[in-house]
């Protein structure tokens, strides 16, 4: 019995010394000098703060601390005055100032969807947010207007996944009614990729006439030819003859009708009634046709080749013919219409 407890008293005092030593090692490479010969250790749990977030979620989702509720249409929700203010610059503005609400524990937030404030709210505790066909505008809504930049650009990375001709410009003036510049660059350039479809599309006539410019105007227009942009310029005239009087010759200003085919500009642009009845509009006619002139050799005094004379990028590299009376033109291998010129 002796010798059993002087073996056990060993193994005591030897797990005692090695529990020392792994200590004095761990201090050994853990520590830092303050500078006074003293040795201090810098201990950090990067793993509490996944504990930390599931407690307040769990406190969210339980309705436990809460110490606001924001009142959404006829919805409740009930969260953390420091939990909103931490990730939410518009409550942390809100919550920090003299306001009245920023000492009510209810909080009434009109014009927004209930639905979508509780899931930015979710958001703000657990970091993870769904987003559908359904709830992607009210939530952009609530991002730009709470200014969750991190879930505003979520919503935009979604929205062109999911552009469509039918869609796009809509989502573009959506962006753009609250300046979100990265969106309406996105749409942009769909319209641009499908332009012909889009023209196609109802919203397309509803679009505002600075809209309308950007677009005609963009040398990254999907087009087989000039005539397309023609007839979606003429088609968003007619739609709106409201717009005559301001927009209706700088809106034709944005098709390049010297790149029309001449019995397209005789045959049809000069017959548009809207067309001849514009002074200015026919000074652009009459640029188209002192172009094909030109190109004719029959040298034009004074011509001045403009963003009008220049094939756009989907069209540059295809051979053109312009008919000039009975002769015909046609630009050899890798000339473009204006080359030679400069």
């Amino acid at each position: 019995m002796a010798s059993e407890s002087m073996n056990a008293k060993q193994a005591r005092n030897q797990c005692t010394k090695g529990k020392r030593q792994q200590h004095q090692q761990i201090k050994n490479r853990s520590s830092v000098s303050d500078g006074d010969g003293e040795d201090s250790f810098i201990f950090e749990a990067h793993e509490a703060w996944k504990d930390f977030h599931e407690s307040l979620l769990r406190f969210y989702e339980n309705g436990e601390l809460c110490d606001i509720t924001l009142k959404v249409g006829s919805k409740l929700i009930s969260c953390h005055k420091l939990v909103l203010a931490c990730v939410i610059p518009y409550f942390r503005a809100m919550f920090l100032s003299e306001m009245a609400e920023a000492k009510q524990t209810v909080i009434e937030i009109r014009d927004f969807d209930g639905d979508a404030i509780e899931d930015l709210v979710k958001f703000v505790y657990s970091s993870r947010l769904t987003l559908t066909v359904d709830n992607v505008q009210p939530l952009l809504y609530a991002a730009c207007i709470l200014q969750v930049e991190l879930v505003a650009r979520a919503c935009c990375e979604y929205m062109k996944l999911h552009f469509h001709p039918s869609n796009c410009l809509a989502v573009r003036a959506f962006a753009e009614s609250h300046n979100r510049i990265d969106l309406m660059d996105m749409a942009d350039q769909y319209a641009c990729e499908h332009f012909t479809e889009v023209v196609e599309c109802e919203d397309f006539v509803s679009v505002s006439p600075q809209h309308l410019h950007k677009l005609l105007s963009s040398s990254d227009l999907k087009i087989d030819n000039e005539k397309q942009v023609y007839n979606a310029a003429i088609k968003w005239l007619l739609a709106n003859p409201q717009h005559h009087s301001k927009w209706l010759d700088e809106t034709l200003a944005q098709v390049r009708l010297p790149l029309l085919p001449v019995d397209f500009l005789m045959g049809v642009v000069a017959k548009e009634q809207i067309v001849k009845q514009n002074l200015k509009c026919r000074d652009l006619l009459d640029e188209a046709r002192n172009y094909h002139l030109h190109l004719s050799s029959r040298a034009v005094p004074d011509f001045e080749y403009s963003v009008r004379t220049t094939p756009r990028k989907h069209t540059a590299g295809r051979p053109v013919v312009l008919m000039v009376g009975r002769k015909c033109w046609r630009p050899g291998p890798g000339i473009g219409l204006h080359s030679g010129i400069g």
